[in-house]
This record gives C-alpha cells, structure tokens and sequence, in this order.
C-alpha cells in the first residue's frame, strides 16, 4: 500500500514567487546520453512577495555539477538539493546572476517532459511542468522572462537546432560541430520554452501581416513527410489571417516554425515561435488521412497558433487559471472552423463532443470546477472541463454582452493585460467593463462543478393572448460541493405556431417585438417569462445553438418529433431528433431489462426517409442527424448504466432502419458515389459522411459485401476506414482478409496504424478482449509511444464499453495491467487512461465491486507517480 501521500496544492494558498527571473541565457551542448545545459539568470527578488522568503529553485531528474553566484563558485554549505529534487539557496541576496550547469540523459526520458529524444531527434515539452527536468528555475507560470538560447551539436546529427523567438546568429563549433542562437524578445513563463534539434527538414511558404511585415513559415518534418505537410501549412495561413480580421491580432515575430514529432503526450504545444505537434494534427494525404483528421488538423494548427495571443502574450498567473488560456483558445478555434465549414455542423459535433467526454466527467469522481480548487499534479486537469467546458462559458459570455462587446472585451484585455499572468478574474473584467453589464454571477460557471439540469413549464392563455414560460435549474451534487447555487443560463430560444412558422415575441415591460431568435436570462432557481401579443399557441424552441452547456429535461415526444421537423434552428432539430431517439431507446432498455422482445418505433424510420429527402440541400448535416444516439449519451441518462443492454437496443435499430429503410438507403449511398478526385471542402466532407452513414446502416442489416466492395475500391483514408470499422464488427474471411490486407499496405505509417489497432479494439465482437490482449502484445504495438498507447488501450476502454464493462471484469482488468505498466514509463499517460474506472458508481453492484477491485490494486503499486496515484484514489472514493 502507498503510504506516501503526494502534496496537494491549493488554489486558495497562493503566493508570488520569492524572486523574478528578468533574463535567462542558456547554453546546450546536446548529447543523447549526457546534455550540459548552463542557465544564466538574472534575478531580483519580487516586491509583491516577503523579502525574507527562499531562494528556491524547481528541479527533477538533474544532476548539479556547478554553481556560481554573481561569478563565485558556491559552497556545498549554501546549496540544499530536496528530497524532490528543487535546489535552495542560503543566503540569498536581493538580486544578482546566478550560474549553474546540470546534466540530463534525453534518452532515458521516457516521460516525454523536459528534453527527450524521438527517431534520433530532440524535443522538448514543458507544460506543464518540464521545464524543471532541464535547469533549476522557479518552475512556475507567473515567472515570466526573456531567454536567449544558445545550442551546440553534431553538425550530422542535428543539422536543424531551433529554439523560441528568433535566429540571432550560428556558426561552427570544435570538431564536427556548430552553434546557432535564438532570441525570443517577448517575456515568457518557463513552460513556454521549446528546443528542437535533429535531422528534419522544412516545409517553407511565407505571410504577410496586415502591417506588411513578412512572416517566415516553416513546418519542421522527417525526411519523407514533406509532401503530408500541405493542408497543415495553409491551415496555418488561414489561421493568421482570421484572428487579424476578427480579433485584430497580428503575429509578431519574423519567424514562425512548426515541428512534428510522433512520441508526444499531447496534440500539440505552443510554444512562443515554435509549435510542438503531434504528427498526427500536422501530416495528411487523402490516401493515409481520414475527413476527420483533415478537420483536426485544422483546428488544432488553428488552435496552437491562437494561443500567441490568448495563453502566451497574456498567460496564466498560476495553474488554476489553465482554462484562462484553454478555454478561450478552444472558444476561438470552434469559431474559426465555424468560419471555414458549416456553423451549424460544428456546433453539433462540439456538442456531441462536450456531451461524450465532459458531461460524464461532470457526474462522476472526476467532477470538478472549470478553476478547480485543488490538484496533485496538474497534468491531470488538462481535461474536458477546463477545456470544452471552459470554452462553453466563454461562449456564454459571448452569448450575454453579444459580438461587438465581447470584441470590444477582448481588445481591452489584451491591452491591459500583455506580457503579464492574470487570473479568469481579469478576463471577465475585462468583459465586463466593456460591455457595461454586470458578469459576476458568470464567475459561479468558473467555481462551480457540475452540469446544471433545467426544465420547462408553459401555459397559454387564448383570451389574453398571454403566452407563460417558467423555467427552473437545478445542478446535482458533485464530490466536494455538495449544496450548488443558481447560475446564469442565457437561453436562445423562439416560439414556432402550429404551423411550424416563427412566432413575433414581445416580453411583457417591452416595447419592441422581435422575430426569430432572442435570448432571455434565467438566473434564479426559478424565473416565469411572460410574452404578450402572442396570436397563436406557441411551442418554445429552446437552448437553440446549444446557447449554455446544460440538459433540458422533460420535453414531451410529441414536442421533440415538431421541433425535429419544423424548427428554423439547426441545432434544436438535430437536437430533438436525438433526444426523441434517446427517449424510445431508454424505454426499450427497460423493456429489454424486465425480459420484454425488443420492438421497433417506426417514426424513427420515418425520421430516416425524411432525413435523406432533405439530405441534397445540406449533406453534413443529414449525415449529423442520421445518426443515433451514442452509448455513451444513453448511459448518462440512466441511474445505473447498462452498457450491454444499450448496446444490444442501438445495434438492434441500427439493423432495423437498415432492413426497413433499405430501398433509400442504398439509393442514396449510390447517387453520392464520387468518382472524382478526392476534395475536403465542406460538401464533399459531408457527402462522404452521409454516405458512409448509409452504409453503416445497410450492413449492420447484414449487407457486408457492400461494405467489402467499398473497402476494396476505396480511393481514400475515410471510405476505407468506415468500411473497415464495419467489417472489423463481423465474423469470417472478409474480415481477417481486409485487415490483414490494411495492415500489409500501411505497416510502416504510424498513424494509419493507429487506426488499425483502435478499429479492432472497438469492434462489436464477442471475442474483442481476446483480440485486444493479443494486439496489446502485437510487435507493432509499442506500450512507450502515447499515441499508440491511446489507439489501442484508450480506444478499448473509453469507446467500446459494452466490451470493457463485460460480467467476468477481464476489461476492467485488462486497462488496470495496461495502466500498472505504463506508469513507470509514462505516468502522465497511465493517469489518463484511468477514467473509465472511474465511472463505477454509475454500473450495477457487481460491476461497481470489480471496478474498484482494480482501483485499488492500481493504488497497492509502490513508487505509483503522482498522476496516477490522484487520478485512482479520487476514482476509488
């Protein structure tokens, strides 16, 4: 049993640091075995922070040769290295340079944080602690400095050496050897620094700000992948360009550079002037790349570079605040692909998004506040909270004060905040002061956990003309916040006639009446909104574009089948379409649990057929509404989930619209046969997404020659996966041929392979645990490389529960050994694999009882890290 429990940090005792860093020099000599790295910092004691407090530096995994004080070696008397690896510092004076050289081994750093290596390449990563496994630093946000970046190398072995900022001058070294040096002239929190050197090479364009400066570009590769690096390049281009014309923030540096690198924990880091990605969000080809990995990679570009202005010129003061940065970056980069797509598509697939991953988190163990209260180790709150569910909130204050005022908001933040570290406060200040209205109640979104619940009442008086609208909220306890207080909902909303026609609103106290959408603000517990001059019974059309991250509850079927018809808001007739079927599949569940046949609803064939009428004039979107509700969407609506009995309902629909749908849809799968070239504008996206929706349909019916012809003739990485997927759920030679021929034909691409193995981890087998344990030890399968540790571990345990929720608890067992063997390799991995455990209150006794079984032989590993530790104990109780 552990017995040393790890520190837990709180929000609510911060303090400024002892000492600011005004200027770091450091010096590399690279080597895989054994990297010098000399630090100069030039610090000062804070006058914010007690002028009696240490000198204390951050450090983990360094081995200290020297120290120097304003040019004087310091005595081992004076220097105190902790337990945790951090140096100390007697006697330190008000301000002075100090000098030290440690040694780190790249190449043990299986961790992949601080500087590691990768095919024979360094790199680094340092958010968000990493930046102490490469100096002594004060290894903290609200630290900000200026760095000049000298490296040294073996001219073959990294003939490419970049670092933040700008190049400011190379030449050659003793030996086979040369030096460059960069120099980032903007102040920077240590997590923001990046080192790349190797042997790559570039794919270069070019983009000229709106001030005519000419920005270099470059996208930093193996040698091979040059021609992958296209769609990245002008995602980047684009992304500059829209935050000029809708933020009015331009790049400022001369160089901008891109590096990708296959072994990297995250999907990519931004690092001032030079990105980090994984190779997944940078490389495509239609042939190895899938729709939505073209869309992912443009986002994530998109996203990586937004954060030059919303996380690096204005960053965090301490890392509660992540969400500051996150959440806004991730509200950005959805508005940016809603600007290059279809707005209405996004938005669902955001919401489908936040509803798989967030929501679940939001009622489980893992609950926590978008500024959570408390951590162990950080790394274990870059989650969907602080990231979708931090987005949402920003776009709730977008939804309140409106687009011109949230612009205005974000030019005053900028300007009164660049170059420093700020809290959310500062944001909403900000927000606040140029919109005029009073965002306090909004900070709740920020400290509060939990989804909030809210349900409709109406009443319509025909004599008065008197339409009555009562709304009331409710979040559920969550652990450690067991009382919720009422929070602000902005709800977009409309009343449609019985027609289906858009009904003129006027609230009572107004004297304008308005069309189409408005938003009313429910704040309280419960609030009644009255409309006047309403000429015909009304039905609301509520929460349209999904204006605040809640659940509306208790909307009567026959309401949801007019809305999914009629409703002028793409959203509310995706959404009421899905909630119809949510409803009739939560019933045969029921009916399936107390032994009953399982029937057939026949509006939800008839949703089909009216669907795909439709579907010529806005294919993405049909593609969005054919499809059922998720397993993990239907689980979240039950007390006690039951991930074999939803399964078995949505196959068992699935296959009826197929056979009772067949005739239109395989019409339809036809007529959007392309035989042109491959194209990844929105049409041709969702085309293909409406196709391989048809066919999905037609082979869970039992057509898998179809879906074989289509595996065989494909032209592109989507239609092949999708028919992949649907004949890795079947038994016989179909199957085995077309996997093993996928695997033959793409072995030594590392990303088309991680489709591989999480295609046969989510099959719909009895036998996948089988399958999985055998991929596990598969020589392809590399437990080291976090992208290949999520394909097939992540994909088994998040995306195929009714598999890893199977009676004998082998699942459970399998993600609890994968987990035991990756923490001494990669703790940060390991502790976000853990959260489907996590979800046992919601499973029946007996399944709860095997999951926490795992749980705690997870927590009876000695030397467990950090991550790991906090993430299974929170999950166990």
């Amino acid at each position: 049993m552990k017995t040393d429990t790890p520190i837990t940090i709180r929000r609510a005792d911060y303090a400024p640091p002892a000492y600011l860093v005004d200027t770091v020099d450091l010096a590399f000599d690279l080597d895989p075995a054994a990297t010098i790295v000399r630090a100069k910092l030039a610090l000062r004691r804070n006058p914010k922070a007690a002028q009696d407090a240490p000198l204390r530096l951050d450090g983990e995994g360094l081995v200290l040769r020297e120290a120097r004080l304003d040019g004087a070696v310091l005595p081992p008397e004076r220097l105190q290295l902790g337990a945790d690896g951090s140096l100390a510092i007697a006697d330190p004076p008000s301000a002075g340079l100090l000098e030290t050289m440690v040694r780190i081994a790249p190449e043990a750093n299986t961790a992949l944080s601080g500087l590691y290596t990768s095919g024979g390449n360094f790199y680094t990563q340092c958010e968000a602690e990493g930046f102490r496994r490469i100096t002594f630093f004060p290894d903290r946000p609200d630290v900000m400095s200026r760095y000049t970046v000298t490296i040294t190398a073996d001219r073959t072995l990294c003939p490419v050496m970049l670092s933040n900022g700008n190049p400011h001058g190379s030449g050659h070294a003793e030996g086979n050897r040369h030096w460059v040096r960069w120099v980032d002239p903007h102040p920077k929190p240590s997590y923001l620094f990046a080192l790349v050197a190797g042997d790559l090479i570039d794919v270069h364009d070019h983009f000229t700000t709106r001030s005519g400066k000419l920005v270099s570009l470059n996208i930093w590769v193996r040698r091979g992948d040059e021609p992958r690096c296209a769609h990245a390049m002008d995602s980047l281009k684009r992304s500059m360009a829209w935050d000029e014309e809708v933020f009015g923030l331009e790049y400022d540096l001369d160089i901008f550079n891109i590096a990708a690198v296959s072994d990297f924990n995250m999907g990519a880091m931004e690092n001032k002037g030079l990105n980090v990605f994984n190779t997944k969000y940078v490389l495509a080809s239609p042939e190895s790349a899938t729709d939505g990995d073209w869309q992912g990679i443009e986002t994530v570009i998109a996203h990586e570079y937004f954060h030059n202005w919303t996380g690096n010129r204005v960053t965090c003061r301490d890392w509660f605040q992540l969400s500051l940065k996150e959440g806004l970056t991730v509200f950005r980069d959805q508005e940016f692909s809603a600007d290059m797509g279809s707005r209405a598509v996004k938005r669902i697939r955001d919401v489908r998004g936040l509803r798989a991953a967030q929501f679940p988190e939001d009622a489980g163990p893992m609950a926590h506040p978008v500024r959570p209260d408390s951590y162990i180790e950080i790394d274990n709150f870059y989650t969907p909270t602080v990231y979708q569910k931090g987005a949402e909130v920003v776009r709730l204050i977008h939804t309140r004060i409106g687009p011109a005022a949230f612009r205005k908001g974000m030019d005053l933040y900028i300007a009164r905040n660049d170059n420093q570290a700020v809290t959310i406060e500062d944001f909403v200040s900000a927000m606040q002061d140029a919109s005029g209205i009073n965002l306090d109640g909004f900070m709740g979104w920020y400290d509060q956990a939990g989804t909030p619940e809210v349900t409709a009442e109406d009443h319509y008086d025909s004599a008065t003309r008197r339409f009555t609208l009562t709304l009331r909220q409710r979040t559920p306890p969550t652990a450690g916040q067991l009382e919720k207080k009422p929070l602000p909902i902005p709800v977009a909303m409309g009343l449609l006639g019985p027609d289906g026609t858009e009904l003129p609103m006027r609230l009572e106290g107004e004297n304008t009446t308005q069309s189409g959408t408005r938003t009313i603000l429910l704040e309280g517990a419960e609030q009644s909104f009255t409309f006047v001059d309403v000429p015909a019974p009304p039905l609301p059309s509520l929460l349209r574009g999904f204006s605040a991250p809640v659940k509306l509850k208790g909307v009567p079927r026959d309401r949801l089948r007019f809305l999914a018809v009629h409703d002028s808001d793409p959203f509310v007739r995706w959404e009421s379409g899905q909630q119809y079927a949510a409803s009739v599949m939560l019933e045969m569940i029921a009916a399936q649990q107390r032994g009953e046949a399982l029937g057939f609803d026949e509006a939800l064939a008839e949703a089909v057929t009216n669907t795909l009428a439709m579907a010529e004039t806005d294919p993405a979107f049909a593609a969005e509404a054919l499809v059922l509700p998720g397993e993990g969407f239907l689980a979240d609506q039950m007390e006690v989930a039951d991930p074999v009995g939803i399964h078995l309902v949505r196959r068992h629909l699935r296959a009826e619209i197929g056979r009772r749908c067949g005739a239109v849809l395989r019409a339809n799968y036809d007529a959007l046969t392309d035989t042109g070239p491959y194209r990844i504008d929105g049409r041709s996206i969702g085309r293909r997404a409406l196709r391989n929706a048809c066919l999905a349909y037609l082979a869970t019916a039992g057509d898998t020659l179809l879906a074989k012809a289509q595996f065989d003739g494909a032209s592109n990485m989507t239609d092949s996966l999708a028919a992949l997927s649907l004949l890795a759920d079947t038994m016989g030679e179909a199957r085995e041929s077309a996997l093993a021929a996928f695997h033959a034909r793409w072995r030594g691409d590392d990303l088309v392979l991680d489709k591989w193995f999480s295609i046969q981890a989510m099959a719909a087998r009895e036998d996948v645990i089988e399958q999985v344990r055998a991929l596990y030890a598969h020589t392809d399968f590399d437990l080291r490389n976090p992208n290949r540790a999520r394909s097939l571990i992540g994909a088994f345990a998040s995306g195929n529960p009714a598999h890893f929720h199977d009676a004998s608890g082998e699942g459970y067992r399998f993600l609890a050994d994968a987990v035991i063997a990756l923490d001494p390799i990669n703790g940060s991995i390991a502790a976000r694999l853990i959260g489907p455990l996590g979800q046992w209150r919601r499973q029946s006794e007996t399944r709860g009882a095997l999951m926490r079984r795992e749980l705690q032989r997870i927590l009876d590993i000695p030397n467990l890290s950090k991550g790991t530790f906090e993430k299974a104990s929170k999950a166990l109780h």
